[in-house]
């Protein structure tokens, strides 16, 4: 039924043209730009996969990607699932901000890192909604968000309905998704979703080779690039 649901949503919504990215076509503006990355700590992230937890995979990960990006792009850090509850309402906004976006910012980012473990829920949507309110204040022209998680949301939000709606009213915000050793169909719907409404890609990567191979592309966006948008009219 959901399957049918997400099917309806691109099928209905009329206020939204289609539009496809080619590398040719793919504006990147390599001086000023806005990157938040938004990592998913939940307890699912302590599994371990090819010997490893994902969230050691992802940090390692990012020990070799932060080094690539260009010294003139901001970048900053948000995590959530870092911290557990007993109740609902907390669980679902364990989300906090370790690095404002910044220069230079790859010593602070990996030292943030190395203090979080995997505990709690996956509070999706609630993250994003901070990150666009909060984490780019002040700061004008396109922004990046890449998320990576590797499971959909449960906070009973819909990352997925939250993108539509963003979209309506902002139009400088582009969300990537990797899709870490994801394997739910519906949640893969989800977060497909919300990349593909913001302009953004949606990558699934089930491998330690897989998730690098990915991250390098979207923090590299000249390499290998297409993208499916979805605009006002």
């Amino acid at each position: 039924m959901k399957k049918i649901l997400y099917l309806l949503i691109f099928i209905i919504i009329p206020v939204f043209a289609y539009e496809v990215y080619t590398p040719d076509s793919y504006s990147y503006d390599k001086s000023g730009d806005k990157l938040l990355f938004v990592i998913d700590y939940s307890n699912s992230m302590g599994e371990y996969l090819e010997h490893k937890t994902k969230a050691n995979q992802v940090r390692d990960m990012m020990n070799r990607i932060l080094p690539e990006i260009s010294s003139d792009t901001r970048v900053g850090m948000r995590v959530y699932g870092h911290t557990c509850s007993l109740l609902a309402y907390n669980a679902c906004r364990s989300s906090e901000l370790i690095v404002p976006l910044g220069f230079a910012n790859a010593g602070s980012i990996m030292s943030g890192m190395s203090k979080l473990r995997p505990r709690g829920m996956t509070p999706i949507t609630y993250s994003l909604k901070q990150a666009v309110k909060n984490d780019f204040e002040g700061l004008e022209g396109e922004k990046h968000i890449i998320l990576l998680t590797d499971g959909g949301e449960n906070c009973d939000e819909s990352p997925c309905d939250y993108s539509i709606e963003l979209v309506k009213t902002r139009k400088d915000i582009k969300i990537d998704v990797i899709a870490f050793n994801v394997q739910n169909s519906d949640d893969l719907a989800q977060l497909q979703c919300t990349a593909d409404v913001t302009g953004g890609r949606f990558v699934k990567a089930n491998t330690n080779a897989e998730l690098f191979y990915s991250m390098e592309n979207m923090v590299l966006p000249h390499k290998n690039v297409e993208a499916t948008i979805y605009t006002g009219e």
